[in-house]
């Protein structure tokens, strides 16, 4: 054995050595191992089936790369869709994904065959931020155990920190109001409602995380909502290497450097709040989710296992900000823009909340039942606005027959929403912002199959009790107390589309005049 051992090398050495080093020896050599990494990629991206989706032809090595904008993957989306129908592959590296497009097709995937596309897919490059085993978050974690732990812990803390609770919804009645105060001393200035339709939202989330409130102008809490901002927007300019990252991509110049700064400040104010409650917080009586989490982690001491950790901690509040601040935030910007853009429904809202609540009542959730044209242009804000057009990752648990094509196990899936909530066959006008559409012919408020922002299934938001108690209590406030407008002389704001995971307006200026 050890006789092969020094033999094998010993004769490569020699004949490496009797090579005649000349250029037509290198070129031989430079053509040969391209071929070979040719016919390596060729098997790469061999179709698995017959049945296998259709899609564009991947290039070596990158495979459909050039296909996407990261400005734009919703309009790439679309035109791929165009292309090759509702279920369609693409290649990214070497990774196969599939794209499930329209109402009839996802809701086969995710409603009738929820189980096989149970898992979320691995994403390489949120390593770049520390992601790893028993530290992935919630809204990526493809451990089973880690979600379901991480789900039932949030989703009962927050039932007990109010959700769908009177204490609850009077904090978002407040925060509501200092929303309306900070519009309020705009008054006679143009302004974007951007920053204070943000801070406001992050409020709430941060009463539940942190136990308490933050002053609008705090440092810390202008710092973190800024960072919250700036990491996804970070992670959107490198989403087209999500699945081919590798180490040495971390080492590279690059905007994945800014989005680890950004990673890394955030993780600092998160750990100062964290050692803050760790001095002052009652073991009998948790305050927050923070003192509810460290509780766990304490239960969870010895466990390798266990999600229940520090570090976990702080990826979980950068999900948590992230679904519970942009998403919300994103949908109200819209609104305020629609409103503009749309003055007879404005009006319309403006009337009903008179007639049914008046100027003085302060609006509570038991009020929507009487707002039913208000109820439906919320509604139709979210579907129309679609502020967040693509599912995160899933992966196929097992070989899944949807439509008439086949999809691997094991290959990643992304659900298109936007062509849910734009759905030609399922909505009267798509490409309209048509309140109507939530409406039946008596005026009242009905609901429509294809109404899924939330998305559908196993990890359909948990949070969407909340997010839909503070898009009715902020959006109605805001309607009751303020009559919005473009500026005099001022251009008509444009419905263009941010991407950065959600989707934001373009900023916009407004003037707000109390009503």
């Amino acid at each position: 054995m050890w006789t092969s051992v020094v033999v094998i090398p010993t004769a490569f050495s020699w004949l490496w050595n009797q090579i005649r080093w000349n250029n037509l020896t290198i070129l031989f050599i430079s053509v040969t191992l391209l071929a070979l990494a040719l016919l390596l990629d060729s098997m790469k991206r061999r179709k698995r089936c017959s049945r296998y989706p259709p899609g564009p032809t991947p290039l070596p090595f990158i495979g459909n790369l050039l296909e996407f904008d990261r400005r734009n993957p919703h309009k790439c989306v679309l035109s791929l869709v165009e292309r090759y129908g509702p279920i369609l592959s693409v290649q990214v590296g070497w990774k196969k994904i599939v794209i499930l497009s329209g109402f009839q097709t996802i809701k086969e995937a995710l409603g009738q065959k929820t189980e096989n596309f149970a898992e979320r897919s691995s994403i390489p490059l949120l390593s770049i931020i520390g992601r790893g085993k028993n530290c992935e978050g919630i809204l990526m974690a493809t451990s089973d155990n880690g979600w379901r732990e991480q789900k039932r812990f949030w989703v009962s803390n927050l039932k007990k920190l109010g959700m769908g609770k009177k204490t609850l919804e009077k904090r978002v009645c407040e925060e509501a109001g200092y929303l309306c105060a900070e519009l309020k001393s705009q008054e006679g200035f143009p302004f974007d409602p951007h920053d204070f339709i943000y801070t406001a939202v992050g409020n709430i989330t941060c009463t539940l995380v942190f136990g308490d409130p933050f002053d609008y102008h705090s440092k810390s809490f202008l710092s973190l909502m800024h960072l919250t901002e700036e990491i996804m927007q970070g992670a959107t300019k490198i989403l087209p290497l999500f699945f081919i990252y590798t180490s040495w991509f971390s080492y590279l110049p690059g905007p994945q450097q800014k989005l680890k700064k950004d990673w890394d400040d955030f993780s600092t104010i998160i750990k100062e709040i964290v050692n803050e409650h760790k001095k002052t917080r009652d073991t009998n009586n948790p305050k927050d989710l923070i003192d509810a989490f460290l509780e766990e982690i304490e239960k969870a001491e010895g466990n390798t296992e266990t999600s229940f950790n520090e570090q976990n901690l702080i990826h979980l509040l950068l999900d948590i900000f992230a679904a519970g601040i942009e998403t919300t935030a994103a949908t109200l910007t819209w609104g305020i823009l629609f409103m503009v853009l749309h003055p007879e429904v404005q009006k319309k809202v403006h009337e009903e909340i008179d007639a049914k609540i008046g100027g003085v009542k302060s609006v509570v959730m038991e009020d929507r039942s009487n707002l039913p044209y208000t109820t439906a242009v919320i509604h139709e804000i979210q579907r129309y606005a679609d502020i967040a057009p693509v599912t995160f990752p899933y992966v196929a648990c097992n070989d899944t027959e949807v439509g008439r094509f086949l999809i691997p196990k094991d290959t990643v899936v992304l659900n298109h929403l936007s062509s849910v909530l734009k759905d030609e066959t399922m909505w009267e006008k798509p490409h309209e912002f048509y309140p109507e559409h939530f409406l039946d012919a008596n005026g009242q408020f009905v609901k429509r199959e294809a109404f899924l922002p939330f998305s559908l299934g196993r990890h359909a938001c948990f949070g969407e009790p909340l997010a839909k108690m503070e898009l009715f209590i902020f959006f109605t406030n805001l309607m009751q107390h303020f009559t919005f407008c473009i500026p005099e002389n001022a251009p008509r704001p444009s419905e263009e589309r941010i991407f950065r995971l959600t989707v934001f307006p373009l900023p916009f200026q407004i003037f707000a005049f109390p009503r």
